[in-house]
């Protein structure tokens, strides 16, 4: 098999995964459904290009630490946004808002929506396949640092995962804003951390030097995803749906606290002053 043919096959199962994820969110009227069937297809797309053979080019060791990598960053987020899914009493706000907004016409949109980010996912993979595919010498100390960044990345957004679960787990904390831990240097530490993890491929593709000129496609991995995250699918509609559930509380943490990169909170009095 070729790579450009492998690269169909798996746009297309992409394609079907994300329409079997717009039958389950249908059923289940919960739009975060779709946000699980994409973590996993997605890691499955990485794991297919790390470990499937095409012409003059068979698996080594360094698709093998990408295989792992992949695999482990899709199971984790994976699990942890199907158990939040299941437990949840309401859809998340950001699918609840497209349903408010979208009215009748909410599961013909949903369904165009979830193909775009079939789309989406197809070409971010391609990160993964570069950082597998790269013909370099193994191991190189870009293996050891993509690696590092990597789990750190899967860490971190563990934690803050974690930190966000205890806080809406407290009665006493109803109401309010998670501003304790990761959450008091960024207002979404999650997608953050998520972000990182996308650099990983990109210093795994591009090796010491960056001589192999198809390593370069893995930087479409953190430019996407920052652009998404940061100004599309992640902070604006979250954002927009915690300043309609805690006003003014929220407006003064947005004063206080980075929106995106993790950076010392500003004091009170700055903001109050500001």
């Amino acid at each position: 098999m070729s790579l450009p043919g492998l690269i169909g096959i798996v746009s297309a199962g992409l394609a079907l995964a994300m329409a079997g994820g717009w039958k389950l969110q249908r059923a289940r009227g919960n739009g975060g459904w779709a946000d699980v069937v994409w973590t996993f297809a997605t890691g499955a797309a990485g794991v297919a290009y790390a470990l499937v053979p095409t012409v003059h080019w068979r698996p080594g060791p360094r698709a093998w630490l990408v295989a792992l990598l992949v695999a482990g960053w899709s199971v984790r987020l994976g699990l942890h946004l199907l158990r939040r899914t299941l437990a949840a009493v309401r859809e998340d706000a950001r699918y609840a808002a497209l349903r408010r907004d979208w009215g009748e016409s909410f599961q013909g949109r949903m369904f165009v929506f979830l193909e775009v980010q079939a789309v989406a996912s197809a070409v971010l993979t391609l990160a993964m396949a570069a950082a597998a595919r790269n013909p370099a010498p193994f191991p190189t100390w870009s293996d050891a640092a993509g690696a590092l960044l990597l789990l750190t990345a899967v860490a971190g957004e563990g934690v803050a995962d974690a930190e966000l679960a205890a806080f809406r787990a407290d009665p006493a904390k109803r109401g309010g804003v998670c501003d304790v831990g990761l959450w008091a240097w960024s207002r979404h530490p999650n997608y953050f951390f998520e972000w990182l993890g996308w650099l990983a491929y990109a210093l795994i593709a591009l090796g010491p030097a960056g001589a192999w000129g198809f390593g370069w496609v893995a930087m479409i991995g953190p430019v996407i995803m920052f652009v998404l995250l940061r100004f599309v699918s992640g902070v604006p509609p979250t954002e927009a749906a915690m300043a309609m559930s805690r006003g003014a509380t929220f407006a003064r943490y947005q004063d206080r606290v980075s929106p995106f990169f993790p950076l010392p909170p500003r004091p009170a009095f700055q903001r109050e002053a500001a």
